[in-house]
């Protein structure tokens, strides 16, 4: 028998020109057809992206400065964007859903009092702190990690606590402190850098809450007779937001290409990098796609309350049924992907840096090796980061759905040796204006945010017009079937194997990696050697379970190609009398199935592509 080869990537399958970024311009986009990678990553500017960011940054400054979500600059934010795309011809869904909203009412005031001299101390107020304004002395606790009652042993009430992050929720450190008579907390972070952090949708303590960075923290511990004032205006209450969603009105609707990326700020600012970066590089994206007819259905989502912990992306998850869940072939998630200190970060879908969670679901790998393929091929050194659940992938990924993307850092600190790759400076965040005021217009590496806006339009063309995304699922049929042997039944093995063996052939069709002609003897063998594989499966009597399933996935598979060349011909006005004959062929097929003849079925599925191809000419 074959051994099945694991494919770590699209290089060897699909490898197609790019450009360097920069290299063209883009004179003949608005009404052309972009449906290669050269044509649309010409499409796809620095300065398209960049006018979406603008566009951002103007709502914010006439909202307070800020588009977070369940506040007019997130309404207008959704309002933007839906017109956009629904002036290019996209089917748009805005779709409504409350929230535990927290909202910054006004800038906090960290001020030390006592001893002199005496100033203002930058902070930022932790997401769902309650309001409150007072002057008083501050204390510290004997274990300086806040995590248990008995730490606040002998706590003068009324006092501000003194905290460092680390070993339990900050949720939990504000509520000792609350109970042990506080009047307020400040929590300092146990790492270089700021904290902006949150303390849960379900904190309701009325209590103000603050961050301040490592090295302040540390000197306040240290400073006595410390005095300061603290001051938090918030609201925390029940808000409407939105998600927006928007799909190809082509494409097969069994193959949903799915690309995201959060559109709220935080309280702090008006988010142009984060995630302005991503939401605008996946609506010039769609945008310039307006006029291709996929293979596979192509779905955007612009995400609502990301900053409030993945409600937008959960809830949609949620509303979807199974059958709408299984459609989905893959999810691609873009949350900051311009940091002025960036580095190019892919999701380590198949775990091999061993960091943190483990590995995304069946076909993550891949996915990553898409993007490590673009990287290479524009020349831009990449390293992996972990699927740590910050970010909308991962209400997709608790469902069992492939998912990737890159990231180009958010708080943490740059090495000296990713400095020597990427520029920048060794020792500062990766973005120094994650969620706070600074993040705007000018808080962008404009080299990053080209690379990856075409790294954006690059992955999303490459899984909407491609078979791939049915290769992954014939691979997985050969996979799943390898999975039962042996059975114990000698003649039960020897069909499994042969028909995982014609499986194989079928993958090593150059058809798969065709973006034209599929008139071909190489996309013949896939129906042929389906058909092989089949005959075999329907030999075992008795069949263990999971053959069964094995023949009904390849069936389908073929119907899919057969249905995508039909849609495909119908687009493009193809020859009506072949379209017809195409037609009659997928009914066939259908009564085949129908009577258990898959063997059949695929013939008439094979008859129905031919005849789709013909009608194309």
């Amino acid at each position: 028998m074959k051994v099945i080869r694991i494919i770590t990537g699209l290089a060897g399958l699909l490898m197609l020109t790019l450009h360097i970024p920069g290299a063209f311009a883009a004179p003949t986009c608005e009404n052309r057809n972009n449906n290669t990678h050269e044509k649309l990553l010409e499409c796809v500017t620095v300065d398209g992206v960049r006018a979406h960011q603008a566009a951002f940054q103007a709502i914010a400054d006439a909202n307070n400065g800020i588009r977070t979500s369940g506040t007019p600059g997130y309404d207008e934010s959704v309002d933007y964007v839906a017109d956009k795309l629904i002036a290019a011809g996209y089917d748009v869904t805005i779709q409504p859903f409350e929230f535990q909203a927290f909202i910054e009412l006004s800038p906090s005031v960290l001020e030390q009092t006592a001893p002199t001299p005496a100033g203002p101390i930058i902070n930022s107020t932790m997401s769902y702190s309650g309001s409150g304004d007072v002057t008083a002395a501050v204390s510290t606790l004997s274990t300086i990690t806040g995590c248990n009652a008995a730490d606040f042993a002998g706590f003068p009430a009324g006092d501000i606590a003194l905290i460092s992050r680390g070993a339990c929720t900050f949720e939990l450190k504000a509520t000792n402190a609350y109970n042990a008579g506080a009047a307020g907390v400040v929590i300092y972070n146990n790492i270089p850098g700021t904290l902006n952090a949150t303390l849960s949708s379900t904190f309701t303590l009325d209590i103000p809450v603050t961050s301040v960075t490592q090295g302040v923290g540390q000197q306040l511990a240290a400073t006595p007779g410390l005095s300061m004032r603290l001051k938090t205006d918030t609201f925390r209450g029940l808000a409407l937001s939105y998600n927006v969603i928007a799909e190809s009105v082509g494409g097969d609707p069994g193959n949903v290409i799915m690309a995201g990326a959060h559109l709220d700020s935080v309280n702090e600012g008006p988010g142009i990098q984060d995630n302005g970066s991503g939401s605008a590089a996946i609506l010039e994206t769609a945008l310039q796609m307006a006029r291709v007819n996929p293979r596979n259905k192509v779905r955007f989502a612009w995400w609502g309350a990301e900053e409030s912990g993945l409600v937008g992306s959960t809830y949609y998850v949620n509303q979807l049924t199974e059958e709408e869940k299984n459609d989905i072939a893959l999810y691609l998630n873009f949350d900051m992907i311009a940091s002025p200190n960036h580095v190019f970060f892919i999701y380590d879908g198949d775990d091999s840096d061993a960091v943190g969670a483990g590995p995304g679901p069946e076909g993550s790998a891949q996915i990553e090796s898409l993007f490590e393929s673009y990287y290479t091929q524009v020349g831009q050194p990449f390293k992996g980061t972990d699927f740590s659940g910050r970010s909308d992938y991962g209400p997709f990924i608790a469902e069992g759905i492939p998912s990737g993307g890159i990231f180009t850092g958010a708080e943490g600190i740059k090495t000296a040796e990713e400095a020597s790759l990427w520029g920048g400076t060794a020792g500062d965040q990766y973005d120094p204006c994650y969620h706070l005021a600074c993040d705007t217009f000018d808080n962008v590496s404009l080299n990053a945010l080209d690379i990856n806006s075409d790294a954006v339009a690059y992955a999303v063309l490459e899984y909407a017009m491609n078979a791939v995304v049915l290769w992954y699922e014939t691979a997985g049929i050969a996979e799943d079937l390898n999975g039962l042997l042996p059975t114990g039944d000698s003649k039960t093995d020897k069909s499994i194997s042969k028909a995982i063996d014609s499986i194989i052939d079928s993958l090593d069709a150059g058809y798969w990696e065709e973006d034209g002609d599929h008139l071909t003897s190489s996309g013949k063998k896939v129906f042929d050697e389906h058909k092989k594989a089949v005959r075999e499966l329907m030999k075992i009597k008795d069949s263990p379970s999971g053959v069964d399933d094995a023949i009904a996935a390849l069936v389908a598979v073929d119907g899919a190609l057969a249905r995508t060349a039909l849609d495909e011909a119908i687009a493009a006005g193809g020859d009506p009398s072949d379209i017809a004959k195409a037609e009659d062929e997928m009914a066939m097929a259908d009564e085949e199935i129908a009577k258990g003849k898959f063997d059949k079925a695929i013939d008439h599925f094979k008859k129905a592509w031919e005849n789709a191809l013909k009608a194309q000419g």
